[in-house]
């Protein structure tokens, strides 16, 4: 009997601490031109709506990153920079200090190399959408572009768990980043003109109710 209400009270706490992480405050993230809402609503309604292309041909390599930002630095570099706090970089501009905290999870780091730098809309599902038709420039300028909210420096394994999979597949662990994490995804496939699916535009939909 005694077991059986230990039990019972370890499962209730870690569901409690579950809900807690999924509704924390979402850090705010550093990458610019995240639009407003609305202003999220109105281009999401303005994107092409059709089928994933193929996904033939596609490398990684054929969108080159990280490719050099100048004084030493590539494009991971400026992103920890930017993304961190008290970021310390060495003779070759890597971080070799600083504090992240990852916007899709909430989780803390000090350590650089728990982090990665993660294409919000992937490099994948872009060419599905309309990159494989474009030059390896234009592929370069998408896979590094620091102008507008593609690139977030997060944690490691999430991104891992990420993978190239569209918000109707994957969703950061904290809801209270659904909104912005939408916002910036409609934002890029804007900008790049890229298509969406149907249920891709479901679930940003969603998403955006939660603004």
């Amino acid at each position: 009997m005694l077991k059986d209400l230990l039990k019972t009270a370890f499962l209730s706490l870690v569901a409690s601490q579950l809900s807690l992480v999924a509704s924390a405050p979402a850090p705010q993230p550093t990458a610019p031109g995240i639009p407003s809402a609305s202003t999220a609503q109105s281009e999401l309604e303005s994107l092409v709506v059709e089928e994933q292309g193929s996904q033939d041909g596609y490398s990684r390599d054929k969108f080159p990153h990280w490719i050099s930002q100048g004084s030493g630095c590539d494009t991971r570099d400026v992103v920890l920079k930017r993304d961190g706090t008290n970021v310390v970089q060495d003779d070759s501009c890597a971080a070799s200090s600083g504090n992240w905290k990852s916007p899709y999870d909430g989780a803390t780091w000090t350590d650089a190399s728990d982090l990665d730098i993660d294409h919000v809309v992937p490099l994948s599902n872009a060419w599905k959408s309309g990159a494989s038709e474009w030059t390896t420039d234009d592929r370069e300028s998408f896979a590094n572009d620091l102008t507008h909210p593609q690139l977030l420096a997060v944690t490691d394994n999430v991104n891992s768990a990420k993978g190239d999979k569209g918000p109707e597949e994957w969703k950061p662990p904290l809801e209270s980043f659904y909104c912005t994490y939408a916002e910036m995804w409609v934002k890029v496939k804007s900008v790049y003109n890229l298509t969406i699916t149907s249920n891709e535009k479901a679930a940003l939909g969603d998403m955006l109710d939660t603004c």
